[in-house]
């Protein structure tokens, strides 16, 4: 029960990114960024200065520039720590009991701390929409994409693709800024996302067809 050690590993590659069944582009006046629970307990379980940490960091940081750049919403998702029984509900059955209170367990990392007007929201499930006014953000600035990175790949970052998709909002899995417990996780949430509700995309990829959007068309 709970979140197992986590071994070094290395982020997928590009050959390795699974086959995307629709051809959606990124465009910075219709996505939003999510930033999934880049809280200290959750990022702590990867080895420090090892990968994916080390990539995962630096790859975030850089969509994270680039949607500052190009004016667009960024949400974070963090859990608040020390829920009760009733609070945990059937994640306790699985999980135990979770987060402690302790500020440095529930503290963004500081390498991605929110900057004024970021929003912060706190999450209660897997999903980042249950509970949540996540779906009244996006569309309430007159958005219908989201980008989804963060951690963990197939547990949060997957559920909220689904449900996403689920609301007629177009999900981006970045494949080389999420992470997980094991590369075979991580790569079997890429292949549902693929497969089923979302599509995945590289970094460099996104970063390229955001900052290039306003200059060609958007199919």
């Amino acid at each position: 029960m709970g979140i197992p050690a986590i071994r070094p590993y290395p982020m997928p590659t590009e050959r390795e990114l699974p086959e995307n069944q629709v051809s959606w582009r990124p465009d910075p006046d219709r996505a939003a960024l999510l930033i999934h629970d880049m809280q200290r307990y959750f990022v702590d379980f990867f080895p420090a200065g090892q990968s994916p940490r080390n990539e995962l960091l630096a790859n975030i940081q850089l969509i994270r520039r680039t949607a500052a750049e190009l004016d667009m919403p960024v949400v974070y998702t963090a859990q608040p720590g020390a829920m009760t029984r009733e609070q945990r509900g059937l994640l306790h059955d699985f999980w135990g009991p979770g987060m402690s209170d302790d500020p440095g367990h529930k503290r963004i990392v500081d390498e991605l701390a929110p900057a004024e007007g970021d929003i912060v929201l706190t999450k209660w499930r897997y999903s980042a929409f249950h509970r949540s006014d996540l779906a009244d953000i996006i569309r309430g600035q007159g958005r219908d994409q989201l980008i989804v990175c963060g951690v963990y790949a197939h547990v949060g970052c997957l559920m909220t693709a689904c449900d996403a998709f689920a609301l007629d909002i177009q999900p981006f899995l970045v494949a080389d800024a999420v992470a997980d417990f094991t590369p075979e996780y991580h790569r079997m949430a890429l292949a549902y996302a693929a497969e089923r509700c979302a599509a995945t995309i590289f970094t460099r990829t996104l970063v390229g067809l955001l900052s290039r959007s306003g200059l060609q068309p958007v199919s």
